[in-house]
């Protein structure tokens, strides 16, 4: 029972806790990244991308990608929607 206890009140604490500073970017970040992908599926489902647009595209995946990896190793996928 007092395992129990101790990891719902860890699991709460988690919760309820201020997320680091460099957490809470990455968060921000990949919320702005996905938004910004989303936004180019759109346009690729119309038109080719120029070369600066696919550059750019590049660019942006590769921040998400690493937003992602700070909130997976912080064990924080719950700032974004994740498990």
């Amino acid at each position: 029972m007092a395992t129990y206890l101790s990891q719902s009140d860890e699991a709460l604490r988690r919760v309820t806790a201020k997320p680091a500073l460099n957490v809470s970017r990455a968060a921000a970040r990949y919320r702005i990244t996905s938004a910004l992908i989303a936004d180019m599926a759109r346009v690729m489902s119309t038109r080719d991308l120029t070369d600066v647009e696919r550059a750019d595209l590049e660019h942006v995946q590769a921040v998400n990608c690493e937003s992602r990896a700070v909130l997976t190793a912080a064990g924080r996928l719950d700032l974004i929607g994740g498990a």
